[in-house]
């Protein structure tokens, strides 16, 4: 192996994003379900907490329950991520410097613009989710009960026009430019801020210490975007609320600026465990690629 040639390392297949995105989102649905039924609570039930939330879906609809929407939650992280991961990284190769290097600027403008693809794939996708994680909360006559995510999509097309199925999309686009430029590229930041350090080499401690920061940081930065996203998108026809800014504003009238951040805890609960599974599938992906192309083309890696 010693005499084989020394090649760059090649970009792994686009769709790798997605399918560690799929493989993350199996552990971490039920905490996805939780933060959705939080933030769509209003009013003076608004005082029920995760506890109450945690048991009315168990007493409900037993340990399945906190699998509703599963359907929708794999299709929308195959529309929505494998987009986003896909954009990022080929403008991540387009934008980058001929030494390979890529300025801080340049990495948020693909996040941004990645974000923004992602959210426009994965925005009906995004409706059905909400509408069938929240369904189990609802009385039995208000219940839409979808069977998956495909009657979903089917029935809002049915019902509500093609329209229906982009309600929202302002503030979820909004939301998924936030999440990528605060995920991926916060995680590509501290990973490169780790590695700088003594105390870090490449491998799975780096990789969980960079994601979970990444975490930390895009759960913060989209969190009203995603309690404005899921009121939209949860209200059918009959929607209060006329824009991005208006509903954050009614919102924060209505209920105090803290409902803004309604389900933070549930959504970093979740979206701690989501970024780092993510992100050690994905890199787990890209390196049993590597290593496969090595060995198939006999070559080694500068």
């Amino acid at each position: 192996m010693s005499d084989w040639p020394l090649v760059k390392k090649p970009h792994p297949p686009f769709y790798f994003g997605g399918f560690a995105a799929c493989a993350a989102n199996f552990f971490t649905h039920p905490l996805d379900l939780l933060k959705v039924r939080l933030q769509t609570v209003k009013g003076a039930s608004a005082n029920h907490g995760l506890a109450h939330v945690v048991k009315s879906v168990y007493r409900g609809q037993g340990l399945l329950g906190f699998y509703d929407g599963i359907s929708a939650a794999v299709l929308r992280q195959m529309t929505y991520s494998m987009a986003r991961f896909a954009t990022y990284e080929t403008l991540k190769k387009q934008l980058s410097n001929d030494d390979g290097s890529l300025p801080f600027y340049r990495m948020a403008f693909a996040g941004v613009v990645a974000g923004a693809v992602g959210g426009i794939c994965g925005t009906p996708a995004d409706i059905v989710l909400v509408r069938l994680q929240n369904d189990g909360s609802l009385p039995a006559e208000q219940r839409r009960n979808y069977k998956n995510a495909f009657d979903g999509l089917f029935r809002i097309t049915r019902e509500e026009g093609a329209g229906g199925l982009f309600k929202g999309a302002v503030p979820n686009v909004s939301r998924a430019m936030l999440m990528t430029g605060a995920q991926l590229v916060s995680y590509d930041g501290f990973k490169q801020l780790l590695l700088s350090m003594k105390y870090f080499e490449e491998g799975m401690a780096l990789h969980f210490s960079a994601s979970f920061l990444a975490g930390f940081v895009a759960t913060t930065i989209t969190s009203p975007f995603d309690v404005v996203k899921t009121r939209i998108m949860n209200a059918g026809k009959a929607s209060p609320y006329k824009n991005l800014f208006q509903a954050m504003v009614v919102i924060a009238r209505e209920e105090g600026p803290l409902a803004l951040y309604k389900g933070w805890t549930p959504a970093f609960v979740r979206m701690a465990p989501q970024t780092i599974l993510t992100f050690i599938f994905l890199e787990q992906f890209r390196n049993l690629y590597w290593d496969r192309h090595a060995t198939k083309n006999r070559v080694r890696y500068e």
